[in-house]
């Protein structure tokens, strides 16, 4: 997303901690007593968008696509969202002059003005692909109804209540988790070949790995919970750090932060964050004799870490626009809150590196398979706690504009539903195992 920029910024209140949170109140409770928790669980808010069948589109030469982009082609993000937007279009038979691009649009005012300029120019559909984007682009969908807007990564759709406003997302967290099953399969190998010294592991004996982060929000914790568990699948015995740059972008921030997990004895990196900052710092790690490995995101990474880089959690999101752009073409709404994920291609990881252990690529397509087929679950219940205690409910939802969730259950039937209240995701348990070095 870009991403959860201004919301859902606390921890989940977990079983007694929930107790001051939404639900009805008994006003009869004494002052030992407290307050019922509905804990029903919530109904689904998103619309699967994957597949979208295009046979009988007609192309209209009228037509126009508008998109607003908060960096460009040297941004792993946004080049990820340039490419599915000129696939889907070439897929649809969109001609590349029928799209109009805006390039580094800050979130602010100007991303309203952008929408104004697209609005004038005859665009029938504008993506804007940063969270910060979400409230300007709100605003233009507001004033222009006969255009359609969807803000990637957000949230306000539904409760907006527009017809031609909506959110999207895919379901990331799905790679991340396969990603995470590559770096415990490489922790795994290490440890037995006795490449592990005691800097590597905690005075419990778990291997220490590292992760850079961009912001301490939903989106990047619902990231950095599913590699963690993804590698506790493989080996159990794990810690990681998370060490926030305060960026999205910012080559120095994310290979300093990489640097200061490896000086903790951190083996392998993980990152959510989009330059090749932290990747590059742990190539250079493990070519001055450091035993480091990296699992980056958005893009592959071997062009900058040929040796160091496992693989990339991304997005394809090709599946998505082809969906929007189709939909808009027909003439027809585009969901509310639409989601993509593993079943439809909508998110994988690239390319495993030379570096990666030995049976990997067995194991990944055991784990997607497993993904796809509902036998296996990122967020299952029994794979985690918080505060040593097992989580029996946790909400998705900000009703009251606090940033604490307290509304939407979407812990049930042993597992938390990531994107399933909204696309975007919501999941910021603070699990056990997993420590924020910076978070303040």
């Amino acid at each position: 997303m870009k991403k959860i920029i201004a919301v859902l910024l606390a921890v989940l209140f977990v079983c007694g901690a929930l107790a001051a949170c939404g639900g009805s109140t008994n006003t009869e409770a004494t002052k030992d007593e407290k307050p019922a928790i509905d804990t029903t669980p919530a109904e689904s808010g998103i619309t699967e968008v994957g597949n979208f069948d295009a046979s009988g589109i007609e192309v209209d030469p009228e037509f126009k696509l508008g998109v607003v982009l908060v960096g460009d082609e040297n941004e792993g993000y946004t080049f990820a969202h340039m490419q599915g937007i000129q696939k889907a279009a070439e897929e649809l038979g969109l001609a590349d002059d029928q799209i109009i691009w805006k390039y580094n649009i800050p979130e602010d005012e100007k991303c309203k003005d952008a929408c104004d300029d697209l609005v004038g120019q005859g665009c029938k559909l504008i993506v804007t692909n940063s969270y910060g984007h979400q409230s300007y682009t709100q605003q233009a969908a507001e004033e222009y109804p006969e255009v359609q807007f969807i803000a990637m990564t957000g949230d306000t759709a539904k409760a907006s209540g527009l017809e031609n406003f909506s959110n999207a997302f895919t379901r990331v967290y799905e790679s991340r988790y396969v990603s995470g099953v590559v770096a415990g399969m490489k922790a795994k190998e290490l440890d037995e070949a006795g490449k592990l010294t005691d800097e590597n592991k905690d005075e419990n004996g778990n291997i220490k790995i590292g992760y850079v982060g961009a912001y301490p929000y939903a989106e990047v914790v619902s990231g950095y919970t599913a590699f963690y568990l993804g590698i506790k699948s493989v080996v159990e015995n794990v810690v990681m750090d998370v060490q926030y740059t305060n960026s999205w972008f910012d080559m120095v921030a994310e290979g300093a932060a990489a640097d200061a997990l490896m000086a903790r004895g951190c083996v392998i990196i993980g990152q959510h964050a989009d330059s090749t900052g932290a990747p590059s710092a742990v190539q250079a790690a493990l070519d001055g004799g450091k035993v480091a490995y990296s699992v980056g995101y958005n893009v592959d990474m071997l062009s900058v870490a040929p040796t160091a880089a496992l693989t990339s959690a991304t997005n394809n999101w090709t599946v998505f626009y082809k969906y929007a752009i189709g939909t808009a073409m027909k003439g027809e709404k585009v969901a509310t809150n639409g989601v993509c994920g593993l079943d439809s291609g909508a998110v994988e990881i690239t390319a495993l590196g030379e570096s990666c252990a030995e049976g990997t690529a067995d194991k990944v397509a055991e784990v997607e398979a497993a993904l796809k087929d509902g036998s296996v679950h990122v967020f299952d219940q029994n794979t985690f706690t918080v505060g040593g205690e097992k989580v029996e409910y946790a909400f998705a939802t900000d009703t009251d504009g606090d940033f604490a969730p307290d509304a939407d259950n979407a812990m049930f039937d042993g597992y938390y539903h990531e994107s399933y209240t909204q696309s975007a995701p919501s999941f910021q348990l603070r699990i056990d195992g997993i420590t924020e070095l910076n978070n303040n």
